[in-house]
């Protein structure tokens, strides 16, 4: 079991918060004393803190540069997509 203590300001996670849950992908944003700031991803973004002590159950990937620039190219494409949709209507 691991912590978001463990995690890098500024870096990009794949984490698991339990094993029953799905993959999601996690910015650290900034860093208390005892707590993070993090960007959750998915169908929409949401920001959220997180005790330095929550659990993790898995962290799957660091990611590195190329990964976060490749999946920022596709997230921010699905992005625009959506809302052109939104605007024919």
């Amino acid at each position: 079991m691991y912590s978001y203590a463990l995690l890098e300001k500024g870096c990009y996670y794949l984490i698991q918060e339990n094993e029953q849950a799905p993959v999601s992908l996690i910015k650290v944003n900034m860093e208390s004393d005892s707590c993070m700031y993090v960007s959750r991803f998915g169908e929409t973004a949401f920001l959220e803190w997180k005790r330095k002590t929550d659990s993790i159950f898995d962290i799957i990937e660091l990611l590195d540069d190329n990964a976060v620039k490749k999946w920022e190219s596709i997230y921010n494409d699905s992005e625009d997509t959506f809302n052109y949709e939104e605007d024919e209507e």
